[in-house]
């Protein structure tokens, strides 16, 4: 059987063994529902409240202000809906990078006679001043994420919310300020009170704890109505009984991530790093997307010209090595990616994009065996393409 060389912890990280020893530990042991009145209830809502301190003390927020829900994705849309369906409807705020869970409802508050304005991020970044001339009084919502999942851009999320919050002094409106840190909990330091947003959303399966678990940061004095009905579940905000061993698992994932993050930086920059000089040293016509230095440790982005990401894909897994062309939640299309094409890339030469990247369970070994096959199976690949030997145009190193 061929070893698996895994690039793809954008998408998803493997479960940490601690965390699965907690999570298969309260399965076997709490039994209870958390809203049941009996002993086993009690116990089971006690250990809940136990893990909502948790959470919170890891971001330095009041356990009152985390909702625990099914992911990154369900956070969002609780931010998103609780915006939708206000009777006035006024303005919204997005990027042209955001991830698909919050991009994807930009069509539905059109059609509902809301004005959606998006956002340019060149290499990833939003400019304070481009939000700054946006803004206006009938802005409701502002949301960017605070790290790109697809080339990686750690966006100042701080200096963004600090443009809103001189709007809202101006106008005396409330304006709701969102930030989907899916990607950057446990890989980057936070700071919620520095970051001063409303909203911000977070999912275990990105820093090694379960898949189908999440939370969202909600501000006090921020109004959220229910998104899913017929429970008190959640301060009556998402009905339904909470899924106990996996936010145990979350809790032990953040707490591990958070206690290693610079130890595992450090190794996560220079592999990194390495392999984006080896493979844009050895492979022609190849560019990085995204900053060089302002970007998550493990993300490595690169588009190759004169190829299709797909065959790329393909070829790679063949050779034991997951990666991806982009965001896992749009693997279904054949479409390139919508942040590569915002942050100014063609069709074609987003399409022969590739991400890799890395966890903390990678080695500087599995980095050599990359840097050993990745340009072989380009060098193939272009052999095969008619464009390739028509057209050698180079590509500017940005």
């Amino acid at each position: 059987m061929t070893k698996i060389y895994y690039f793809d912890n954008a998408a998803t990280t493997c479960m940490s063994e601690l965390a699965i020893e907690r999570y298969a530990e309260v399965a076997r042991t709490y039994i209870g529902n958390p809203s049941s009145l009996h002993q086993e209830g009690v116990k089971a809502k006690a250990l809940l409240e136990e893990l909502r301190d948790e959470c919170a003390r890891h971001l330095d927020v009041p356990s009152s202000s985390i909702t625990f829900t099914s992911g990154g994705t369900e956070s969002n849309a609780i931010v998103i809906n609780n915006t939708l369906w206000k009777p006035q409807k006024a303005e919204i705020i997005l990027t042209n990078i955001e991830h698909p869970s919050i991009k994807g409802y930009g069509t539905f508050f059109r059609q509902l006679g809301w004005k959606v304005i998006y956002l340019d991020a060149p290499q990833g970044f939003v400019r304070p001043s481009d939000l700054a001339k946006a803004l206006t009084g009938k802005t409701r919502l502002v949301c960017s994420l605070l790290v790109n999942n697809v080339v990686g851009s750690i966006q100042d999320i701080a200096a963004l919310v600090d443009v809103v919050r001189k709007k809202e002094k101006s106008t005396g409106r409330k304006i709701h300020f969102h930030t989907d840190a899916v990607q950057a909990i446990g890989s980057i330091p936070i700071d919620v009170n520095d970051l001063n947003v409303d909203l911000l959303s977070l999912s275990a399966h990105k820093f090694y704890g379960p898949n189908g678990v999440g939370a969202l940061y909600i501000r006090k004095g921020v109004k959220i109505g229910p998104y899913i009905h017929g429970g008190a579940q959640e301060r009556n905000k998402r009905a339904g009984t909470e899924n106990l061993a996996g936010i145990i698992g979350l809790g032990k994932a953040i707490e591990l991530a958070v206690e290693n993050m610079e130890k595992n930086n450090k190794k996560l920059i220079g592999m990194r790093d390495r392999l984006i000089k080896e493979i844009m040293s050895k492979v022609e016509y190849t560019r990085l997307n995204g900053h060089p230095e302002k970007r998550l440790p493990g993300n490595v982005n690169l588009s190759f010209e004169f190829i299709e990401g797909e065959a790329l894909l393909l070829s790679l897994d063949l050779k034991g090595i997951a990666g991806s062309s982009g965001s896992a939640c749009t693997s279904g299309s054949l479409d390139p990616s919508h942040v590569l094409l915002a942050i100014g890339l063609s069709h074609e030469i987003a399409h022969g994009s590739l991400r890799l990247t890395l966890g903390d369970d990678n080695t500087d070994q599995e980095i050599d065996y990359v840097i050993e096959v990745l340009p072989e199976i380009v060098n193939r690949l272009r052999e095969m393409s008619p464009l390739f030997a028509q057209d050698k145009g180079g590509l500017e190193y940005v």
